[in-house]
């Protein structure tokens, strides 16, 4: 699938401001705690990959941000992220809400062990 975004930098700067702000703060958490992981576009939207076949996806929507795939699994932060599921493998966090970037961390710190 071509992308129209051919980096991360791009795909942030397509949105307004505010929402800029939100995407480089989640960027930066999913850095801090996978310093050494790849950033890629793929299927048109930011993926930080934590192998060459494993990635944890962020975009942003008219009222929320997506990330993906966080599957869900028996372990506790289960509880935290109840509040944010939507699809099957999709957590929402809503614009017009406060976004829990340390939640962002540990579901990055999660998703890199399951890798």
């Amino acid at each position: 699938m071509a992308s129209k975004f051919s980096t991360i930098d791009e795909y942030i700067a397509s949105f307004p401001e505010d929402v800029q702000a939100i995407l480089r703060q989640i960027r930066q958490s999913i850095r801090k705690v996978l310093p050494t992981a790849e950033e890629k576009i793929k299927y048109g939207m930011p993926a930080v990959m934590l192998n060459e076949r494993h990635a944890v996806y962020f975009a942003a929507w008219k009222r929320h941000i997506g990330l993906y795939p966080v599957y869900r699994s028996e372990a506790p932060i289960e509880e935290e992220l109840a509040p944010y599921r939507d699809a099957k493998d999709t957590l929402k966090f809503p614009l017009n809400q406060p976004i829990p970037y340390g939640l962002i961390e540990r579901v990055a710190v999660h998703l890199s062990k399951r890798a």
